[in-house]
């Protein structure tokens, strides 16, 4: 049992010692505000606030965790041995940065809260990221300093108990559209034919007319082959479906055919549904919860995990409308375009609203890996190369890796051969 003393137990206080501690690093903990059941306490304990009350452990606060809202923080990255990390703590400190403050700023995503230019799709860019500006989204900061801070707390302390976790990998198919031309309907077909037609496309041609004969032609239709997969290497996965009506940005199968429902009941038997959210109900409760519901409805389960078309995420709005919604986890905390870890970490967190200074029942797991940060890219081995890097960081602090790879991209004729890459990171990175 490791003892905590501070001078003020706030909320942020609480989230982000548990989160380091607790969840991380798997160490029991107690705070304490009172001087005299700290002196008492006669195994592990460390001060965090301004002054040490003896010679104890002792780590200077910086004052973020005692604050409300949004401020304007001069910060200053460093590095702790190599591991990317702000505000320093001073000479008298036993760690030379306030750790829980870095990591706090980091999982909390407070530079989302600042002001920035926002894309096309309302997105927070990730060359607005700290972590991107200062070389280090592709490290999981919050993991890495969580173990480094072990480190100096079993020297101090060598009996100290700790948990020993795993190393996971987690599979996400997102499938925003199930088949390119099959189940598409009598007019959204024909409108498609003829536009391959006259803009002179003969091979979608082909493979419309092939799709239509035979659904299982369809390019988009790898569903066999990714569970056998995942059988194959034993692979926890889970497919997120679009369930949505057409629009500008939604263009998925109607979610009233018959075989799009079929479909989803049939891959349901191997593996976990769960909603794509689509683009209309990023600012729609109603339309999000409806999507969920139906959802439910065809694999006569509770859908309570979610993600976001194209990774719309606006801080805290997105998880509020998530928690109303009654989701319980959320796999969209990364960036489309680049690879590595939004928020820091390899580790599922609680969300912090700022604004409201409470953490919220809906747990995120941030994933490093999205396959369109590498549509632009040629070389299989390239690409590979980069993902392995991420990978060997997340078996470093055995986290979890989570990958996100589209059916459409898995089924496309790109220069890359998308489902033997897709292959080739089951096998490499499964175990």
């Amino acid at each position: 049992m490791l003892l905590v003393y501070t001078h003020k137990i706030t909320p942020r206080f609480s989230y982000i010692m548990k989160q380091i501690l607790v969840r991380i690093l798997g160490i029991e903990i107690l705070f304490t505000t009172k001087v005299e059941d700290f002196i008492k306490h006669n195994g592990p304990k460390i001060t965090y606030t301004k002054q040490p009350l003896q010679n104890e452990f002792f780590i200077r606060s910086n004052d973020l965790l005692f604050e409300k809202g949004i401020n304007d923080l001069q910060i200053n990255v460093g590095a702790w041995d190599g591991i990317p990390c702000f505000f320093a703590a001073g000479e008298r400190s036993n760690i030379p940065y306030d750790i829980f403050s870095t990591c706090f700023y980091l999982l909390s995503r407070y530079e989302e809260y600042l002001p920035h230019v926002k894309d096309v799709h309302g997105r927070f860019p990730p060359t607005e990221s700290m972590a991107y500006k200062n070389n280090f989204l592709k490290l999981p900061v919050v993991d890495l300093l969580a173990f480094k801070f072990l480190d100096a707390l079993k020297q101090r302390f060598p009996d100290l108990g700790h948990g020993k976790r795993e190393y996971k990998y987690t599979s996400i198919i997102d499938v925003t559209t199930s088949h390119s031309y099959a189940h598409r309907g009598f007019l959204r077909g024909g409108a498609g034919f003829f536009l391959d037609l006259f803009t002179l496309k003969p091979k979608r041609l082909v493979e419309r007319v092939k799709s239509w004969i035979d659904p299982t032609s369809d390019p988009y239709d790898n569903f066999a082959q990714l569970i056998e997969l995942h059988k194959k290497y034993h692979i926890d996965s889970m497919f997120f479906f679009q369930f949505a009506d057409y629009s500008t940005f939604d263009k998925n199968v109607s979610p009233h055919s018959n075989r799009f429902r079929f479909l989803i009941k049939s891959i349901a038997d191997y593996s976990t549904i769960a909603l794509a959210a689509s683009y209309s109900s990023f600012s729609n409760i109603g339309l999000l919860k409806n999507e969920k519901k139906q959802l439910s409805n065809v694999v006569h389960r509770p859908i309570e995990i979610s993600r976001m078309r194209y990774n719309r995420v606006d801080v805290p709005e997105t998880y509020r409308n998530l928690v109303e919604a009654e989701f319980t986890d959320d796999y969209t905390m990364g960036y489309t375009h680049e690879i590595g870890f939004r928020a820091g970490t390899c580790t599922p967190f609680y969300f912090y609203d700022i604004n409201l200074e409470i953490q919220h029942p809906i747990r995120l797991h941030p994933f490093a890996v999205h396959d369109y940060a590498f549509s632009n890219h040629e070389g299989k081995e390239e690409i590979l190369a980069q993902i392995e890097r991420l990978y060997a960081e997340v078996r470093g602090v055995n986290g979890e890796l989570v990958t996100i790879f589209s059916n459409e991209l898995l089924g496309g004729t790109q220069q890359v051969n998308w489902i033997e890459l897709y292959e080739s990171v089951l096998r490499g990175f499964h175990v």
